[in-house]
């Protein structure tokens, strides 16, 4: 079972402490408000008011324990530089920040940031590909060139094999895995047969997207 601290508990850090807990993992909260650890404490592993600046709050959690920290105080820079600085040193990881723009995450990258996120940006990504590609589920950037995507099967691609299909030619793109219903094929064959109302978890270059 994996170990998660998040520290800022608003909007952003609020939905990841949500969603780790619904996937039954331990998940620890701090805040400087303690309003906002009040409201979690009943839902979350463990929670605690206190300044993440300050570096014998943190060390006092066993920093070294968590697989991954998440850092979402993005709204005050100095606040996420000194967090950073301080999980370092007590012996983080893992640490994922939120970021305000290219300069502050480059920042947070520069004093020991594993992954930035920019959530407004992102999630605004994934809506622009959803409204272009009707049958794209869901959007996630890989890296600046490569992204992972999940698409309905389209009419013309059911009762087809995977070799009939030949992603790789026809849509420079490589199918990782099928979903149909509840069921998730990951050890996929040439021979696998797409069927009506499939999901594909696709990889493919950016440029390419708009061809599946």
């Amino acid at each position: 079972m994996k170990d998660f601290l998040i520290i800022g508990c608003g909007r952003f850090g609020r939905s990841v402490a949500d969603a780790l807990v619904k996937m039954d993992k331990y998940v620890a909260i701090m805040d400087i408000d303690v309003k906002l650890v009040q409201e979690l404490s009943d839902k979350v592993s463990y929670s605690v008011q206190g300044n993440s600046t300050n570096p014998d709050n943190l060390a006092s959690l066993g920093i070294e324990n968590f697989d991954a920290i998440v850092i979402g105080i993005g709204n005050n820079v100095e606040a996420s530089i000194m967090t950073i600085v301080n999980l370092k040193d007590l012996g983080a990881k893992r640490i994922v920040v939120k970021a305000l723009n290219n300069i502050h995450a480059k920042i947070l990258e520069s004093v020991g940031a594993d992954r930035v996120i920019f959530p407004e940006r992102d999630m605004g990504i994934r809506i622009a590909h959803n409204l272009i590609a009707t049958n794209l589920l869901d959007y996630i950037e890989l890296s600046p060139d490569y992204s992972i995507v999940e698409v309905i099967a389209l009419p013309e691609w059911e009762e087809k094999s995977l070799a009939e299909l030949n992603f790789r030619l026809t849509y420079n793109a490589n199918v990782v895995a099928i979903k149909s219903g509840d069921e998730i094929k990951l050890s996929l064959s040439s021979d696998d047969i797409i069927k009506k109302n499939d999901v594909l978890v696709v990889i493919s270059h950016k440029m390419y997207l708009n061809k599946l």
